[in-house]
């Protein structure tokens, strides 16, 4: 492998290290030699040398390659790689978590083929974002790829570990489904990992006793081209084939899994999509109602500030406190350990855990759903309706050159109408009397690209669609 010069290799480095993992295109700013330098910043940074590291990847064509390439850069650093092979990302948090080791994750999530990244953990899956380590560790590997990896005086060793029985085992532990009753669950894995951990949880892959579900699989085939649809179930257009075989199959829900199974949707038995917010909702009053029967008094339920009102609502009725957020995973994974919540949801879906180390698992979720829809009797269209009673826009996405002369045009727009907040972009709140519905949005710019983010909700549609069209035509000017 020919080196690049000094001062490029470092802004290839620079171009792939965002804010909260490594992400790029393969051959570009992400090649073998980089994530060699990575590898060794990352021991460096985490103090791993003469201890374990977890390294992990997913279904991608260059992911086994760059898992190597990490684990060849901190074995010459002196750490003991712990290889788990092919895994969902939840999977190297189980892993981190239970040997109380750091983890590195080869995925790009839902992003298209040509991409691959790194997400990375300290020990106990604690998250790493850019001003928690991840600065530090590009910077490490930018010295690395000018001046060479120094070799250890004592060099590391690799262990071949697969994680799948214990974790499937560990996830059953924490929500009991041999109760529930029998039900028909079609799962899109997208092609992605959740073709791995599905039958591994939800079946028998792993030796686990049956559980009382009929798994219509969907795209099980781990396959890194995502050869039937993008593995990005965030988009609308992604769950189409999930929504037409849970009618098809007259089942009585759909789970779609990301790329590297670590967020989970749900669909109803007609089809229709329930909401992030609404499982945020479901999962957040099983855990006040767990953890309340187990003599906790204090209870604590994080929610990022754009889930919908509901969630906080649900929780302060249930009694406990909910604490607003930032959106992000590894700020939430922070909060999650000073505040000792028990969950947190993320209008992403993203679902954390305190028993799953603070770390997020879509499986879990998906697994709280299951249990609560199964029960009961009543469909989950209704269940669904119940923790969404407001109209929320989804997120929506602008190009725009001049993000602070946007933002003076909403502020001047809504000045005297709502209050402001800045905890992330920028919030505002109506004021309108009890006898309105209320409203509020929220505009946030994207970390890597010119865009400005918007997300609205409303007590009612009408209501939502009006301020969502009004804040739009000030974003685009």
């Amino acid at each position: 492998m020919n080196p690049a010069a000094p001062s490029d290799a470092r802004a290839r480095l620079d171009a792939i290290v965002k804010a909260y993992d490594v992400r790029g295109i393969v051959g570009e700013g992400l090649t073998e030699q980089s994530v060699e330098a990575l590898g060794a910043g990352f021991v460096d940074e985490v103090g791993a040398a003469g201890d374990r590291l977890v390294v992990g990847h997913d279904m991608r064509d260059s992911s086994p390659g760059f898992a190597a390439a990490f684990a060849r850069g901190a074995t010459r650093r002196g750490a003991d790689v712990v290889a788990l092979g092919l895994c969902s990302t939840d999977e190297t948090y189980f892993a981190s978590g239970s040997m109380n080791a750091p983890a590195a994750m080869f995925t790009a999530s839902h992003n298209p083929a040509a991409y691959n990244g790194i997400k990375f953990s300290r020990a106990g899956a604690q998250g790493i974002s850019l001003d928690t380590g991840l600065a530090a560790i590009r910077d490490r590997a930018g010295d690395y790829l000018d001046e060479g990896i120094t070799d250890a005086a004592e060099p590391g060793s690799i262990e071949q570990v697969d994680v799948l029985a214990d974790y499937a085992a560990y996830l059953r532990s924490l929500v009991d489904l041999t109760g529930i009753r029998p039900m028909k669950v079609v799962v899109d894995a997208g092609n992605g990992m959740g073709g791995l951990t599905v039958p591994a949880v939800l079946g028998k892959a792993a030796g686990l006793p049956a559980l009382p579900l009929e798994i219509v699989p969907l795209y099980f085939e781990l396959d890194g081209t995502f050869p039937n649809h993008e593995a990005n179930p965030l988009e609308p257009a992604n769950l189409v084939d999930l929504q037409r075989a849970v009618v098809e199959h007259g089942a009585d829900l759909g789970l779609a899994f990301d790329g590297d199974a670590d967020r989970c949707f749900v669909v109803d038995e007609q089809g229709g999509a329930v909401g992030p917010s609404a499982v945020a909702a479901i999962v957040a009053l099983r855990e006040i109602a767990r953890v309340r029967a187990a003599g906790e008094d204090d209870i604590t339920v994080l929610h990022n500030l754009i889930t919908s009102r509901f969630v906080p609502e649900a929780i302060e009725e249930a009694g406990a406190t909910a604490v607003r957020t930032r959106v992000g995973h590894s700020l939430i994974k922070d909060r999650m350990k000073e505040t000792g919540a028990v969950f947190g949801g993320e209008h992403s879906a993203h679902y954390y855990f305190r028993d799953f180390w603070g770390a997020d698992n879509g499986m879990l979720a998906a697994m709280h759903v299951l249990a609560e829809f199964g029960s009961q009797d009543a469909p989950l269209s209704q269940l669904g309706a119940r923790y969404m009673p407001y109209a929320l826009s989804g997120e929506i996405n602008s190009t725009v050159d001049d993000v602070p002369a946007a933002y003076t045009r909403i502020v001047e727009a809504f000045t005297g109408r709502a209050e402001f907040d800045e905890l992330d972009g920028l919030t505002v709140d109506g004021i309108t009397p009890e006898s309105e519905p209320f409203w509020w949005f929220n505009v946030r710019p994207s970390n890597t690209e010119p865009l400005l983010r918007l997300n609205v909700e409303g007590g009612d549609v009408a209501t939502m669609t009006a301020i969502r069209d009004e804040v739009l035509a000030l974003i685009r000017g």
